[in-house]
């Protein structure tokens, strides 16, 4: 739900925190004073349309931010979005913060827990937390796809539409591997042969992983051998041989061992040393003995280098169609053989697979026939529900109808003998359809008039779509356009019963109306260094008594008296509900 809104240099607006409750907020005031600038910007702040003329004259920028406080039900649905754009904060808390900055110039700023987004992330995100009744742009119900969404909640067909869009899914995969069999059999037959080709021309090299490096190495070898051979025996005779009369590293080490043998007779000390030294005589004389091998390892062959160059050649050969390396031409053989394979019992494949479809299409239809079902039966229950708040509402003569159609498609899903087109949804186009008025034909709800009669007729649907809409925050803007007092109580007592489910906020001019808001606050204009602002203020006791009264037309003791009249009637009405349901659920 929406917990605070706060407005800046917004139209008339220079600054306005505006705190609600979990219940019914109502907006009242004179006509002009500002009521629906309020809404205006809770429009702006979820991604509705802005432009500079929305900027308090003098001033850079408007801003608007708001804090929305998250349910489980409502994170569940914003988690996705979040996720995608990378919104999610670590150790997320149950609030989340909007705002929207319109900036001269025409560049505007959106954010989400302060961090930039595009206009369509925030508009996304609005759209799961605030429906703005009397703003088309806003009104979910009046989306195609949101109407079938709310209808099979209304139904409780949860785990039917999951096992139908899991079949749907299946399908779709088996269709795709139908279609890539279903090549054009000349490109198959050449895509054939090219495979065995290549698979052919891998097998026949023998490749074996880490071949190429240790060629590079003999190939090096081989290459330098007279300098290899020429340097080891000069490391030989070096350590060991000694040379022109000169003693070998060995038998100078050999005397210094003699030399510190002597020393440590004498002096302890050296015993240490004399011990290192030895040592140092023993690797010397190993090395000695492993330069030697080497040395007599050493081949002059010029045949076996000719060999290796052709072998580091045909891998480059390789290397250069299949990969940058005898692993990556071995994985490609692996491929090539597993498609071959493929393609070769693509037949049989085929078969299997046009078998499968087939019968998904058969069990799509069967759980698209018991959904069509399902909802058929809800559509009827809807209907009544909603006829009937709109005969409370003013609108007896309205009709509210839920249209299901198929489409016919040959090769769509076996249902009651015929095909039909279907999606992960099942068989049926949803269409909300309503005749406002007696005579009129129903037509889809997304083409009536706007105004007070479309909140009706909204309020309607949503206090009997209440427990299946999953939008936590509902604004009606003009819901008591051409109503009186009388059904004015009416709407204020649905409004009152929607705000167990959702938090509502309500502009409006009738008192029986606000007389059932759980919060009550006025919107007027003042006159502050010759520049006109709103401001508003929370009313509570006898400063609501009073604005009820001036609501009802006067200040004197009649008007006074019916304003408290008012608010008696609301408070035996909410402790009568409170006690018959003392849980119900804000």
């Amino acid at each position: 739900m929406l917990v605070e809104l706060h407005v800046r240099d917004f139209a008339i607006i220079d600054e306005v925190v505006l705190r609600l409750e979990p219940g019914l907020n109502v907006l009242t005031g004179e006509t002009g004073a500002g009521k629906s600038l309020l809404v205006d910007a809770v429009a702006v702040l979820v991604g509705g349309r802005a432009d500079v003329e929305m900027i308090r004259a003098g001033a850079e920028r408007a801003r608007i931010e708001g804090l929305f406080q998250v349910n489980e039900a409502t994170a569940a649905l914003l988690a996705p979005i979040l996720d995608e754009y990378g919104l999610r904060e670590e150790g997320a808390t149950s609030e989340l913060v909007l705002s929207r900055e319109i900036r001269q110039g025409g560049r505007h700023v959106a954010r989400v827990n302060g961090r930039l987004v595009p206009l369509h992330v925030l508009k996304e995100i609005g759209q799961v937390l605030v429906d703005i009744h009397g703003q088309t742009e806003h009104l979910s119900l009046l989306r195609a796809r949101e109407q079938l969404e709310l209808l099979d909640r209304y139904a409780g067909v949860g785990e039917l539409r999951a096992a139908l869009a899991e079949r749907v899914a299946r399908w779709r995969a088996v269709r795709r591997e139908i279609e890539q069999l279903r090549q054009d059999e000349r490109e198959k037959a050449r895509r054939m042969d090219l495979l065995r080709f290549q698979i052919e021309e891998i097998e026949a090299a023998r490749l074996r992983e880490g071949e190429e490096e240790a060629l590079l190495q003999e190939r090096n070898r081989l290459a330098n051998a007279e300098q290899l051979a020429h340097l080891a025996d000069a490391a030989y005779r070096a350590l060991y041989e000694g040379e022109d009369e000169a003693p070998s590293a060995l038998d100078r080490l050999s005397e210094a061992a003699r030399a510190l043998q002597a020393l440590a007779r004498i002096d302890p000390l050296f015993q240490p040393y004399l011990e290192a030294m030895e040592g140092l005589s023993a690797q010397v004389e190993d090395l000695a003995r492993t330069v030697r091998e080497y040395r007599e390892r050493i081949e002059f062959n010029p045949r076996r280098l000719v060999q290796i160059e052709e072998r580091l050649d045909l891998i480059r050969r390789l290397q250069r169609k299949y990969g940058d390396t005898v692993a990556e031409i071995l994985a490609y053989a692996r491929r090539a053989r597993q498609e071959l394979e493929t393609l070769t019992h693509a037949e049989e494949r085929l078969a299997a697979l046009e078998e499968e479809a087939e019968q998904l299409l058969r069990e799509i239809g069967e759980l698209g026939e018991a959904l069509s079902r399902r909802r058929h039966e809800a559509a009827e229950q809807l209907a009544r529900e909603v006829e009937a708040q709109l005969a409370d509402l003013r609108m007896a003569g309205a009709r509210f109808a839920v249209a299901l159609e198929r489409t016919p498609d040959e090769e769509g899903a076996y249902a009651n003998g015929a095909r039909w087109a279907f999606d992960a949804t099942g068989l049926d186009r949803v269409t909300f359809l309503i005749a406002p008025n007696v005579g009129e034909g129903l037509r889809p709800l997304a083409r009536i008039a706007s105004g007070g009669e479309t909140s009706r007729l909204m309020l309607a649907l949503k206090v009997a779509l209440a427990r299946a809409d999953p939008v936590p925050t509902l604004i009606f803007d003009e819901i008591d356009q051409g109503i009186g007092g009388r059904v004015g109580a009416v709407v204020g007592e649905k409004l009152w019963r929607l705000a167990r489910h959702h938090q509502v906020l309500c502009v409006t001019h009738l008192p029986q109306l606000a007389g059932f808001g759980d919060a009550h606050f006025k919107v007027e204009k003042q006159v502050t260094g010759e520049r006109t602002v709103a401001r508003v203020q929370r009313l509570e006791g006898e400063a609501r008594v009073a604005e009820l009264a001036q609501m009802l037309g006067g200040t004197g003791r009649a008007a006074v008296q019916s304003a408290r009249e008012i608010l008696e009637y609301v408070a035996r009405l909410k402790a009568g509900e409170e006690a018959r349901s003392p849980s119900r659920r804000r």
